[in-house]
């Protein structure tokens, strides 16, 4: 029998409550790992994930505690650490965007974004890497986006936290491999939720004309990947941002 590729490892993941999310903690729970993820406002959708994982099987702990609160975070991992044991895998999904062109940009709007998609993902991989670097064992997989690989038509503040996400990936891959540790991106383009549902048809229709799949992404495809990149399955990269967009 295969023994599961993520099994005996303790997976954390930002933003859980719905979409990829969701889709990344039933993954990593099908692959072997105790999973625990975060969420914020969406109590209704953090109880779906949390059931989901239980009617699994899975080992499982939930938090509601926002990426930019660092003493929550630190709060959670210890909690964490004492319950389902010590986080070796992290993910930073947590993420906001909002439709909008440049001339409707608001600076609060623009500190937002970035705040939440490239400050949050730092504050929480440091926490997290605290321990990682003590074992010299662990993986951060940040989930950008096609947005910020590739000249699109996509809010100017979210395509600039995404690009900022690989900078980030590079440099700290460089600065942990010592210890054993690596660091991904994973940039899916359009998926079946999210920024896709809110383009405008002629948006989306442009964006399917040029991707050779012909289709937008799903929740699944992309976490399946992900546990795979996390795995030592994968365990001879690091550093890497993996374009996952259908061919466009």
């Amino acid at each position: 029998m295969t023994t599961p590729m993520l099994e005996g490892r303790t997976a954390l993941i930002t933003g859980a409550s719905r979409g990829l999310g969701r889709a990344l903690c039933e993954a990593f729970a099908r692959h072997g790992a105790r999973v625990a993820f975060t969420w914020t406002r969406d109590e209704a959708g953090a109880l779906a994930t949390r059931e989901a994982l239980r009617a699994a099987g899975a080992l499982a702990r939930d938090y509601r505690v926002s990426v930019l609160d660092s003493p929550g975070t630190a709060a959670m991992l210890k909690d964490l650490e004492g319950t389902l044991g010590p986080v070796d895998i992290l993910v930073n999904n947590a993420g906001a965007t909002q439709n909008l062109p440049l001339a409707l940009l608001e600076e609060e709007d623009y500190d937002r974004v970035m705040d939440v998609n490239v400050k949050g993902a730092f504050l929480t991989a440091k926490a997290a890497l605290r321990g990682m670097l003590r074992r010299k064992r662990g993986v951060v997989l940040n989930l950008g986006s096609l947005a910020g690989e590739r000249m699109l038509d996509a809010p100017i503040h979210y395509c600039t936290s995404k690009a900022a996400l690989r900078g980030m990936t590079e440099s700290l891959a460089r600065e942990v491999a010592r210890y054993g540790l690596r660091v991904l991106c994973l940039a899916p383009g359009l998926l079946e939720d999210g920024l896709g549902r809110n383009l405008p048809e002629h948006r989306l229709n442009d964006y399917l004309h040029h991707c050779a799949l012909g289709r937008v992404g799903t929740f699944r495809e992309v976490a399946e990947f992900a546990a795979f990149l996390v795995s030592d399955m994968n365990s001879y990269m690091t550093g890497e941002t993996i374009v996952m967009d259908g061919g466009v």
